[in-house]
């Protein structure tokens, strides 16, 4: 299976702690699969997590248990 094909008909949408200078992380996620990808390059790389581990990284992020560097 394909990234491309795993976020096929998936709907991505722009963070929300996005940057107002273009530095932007949009995020899609199926039943099955969570994606992150940079939004200049949307055809370029996606980060993709099975779905449970993608929204256990959301809560996290969220709940402030990610230390920044």
């Amino acid at each position: 299976m394909t990234v491309s094909s795993d976020f096929a008909g998936a709907r991505w949408r722009k963070s929300s702690r996005s940057a107002s200078s273009g530095q932007c992380v949009e995020l899609a996620h199926t039943e099955a699969v969570f994606g992150v990808r940079d939004s200049k390059y949307a055809e370029g790389p996606v980060l993709a997590l099975a779905a449970r581990h993608g929204l256990a990284f959301i809560d996290a992020v969220r709940s402030g248990r990610l230390a920044r560097p």
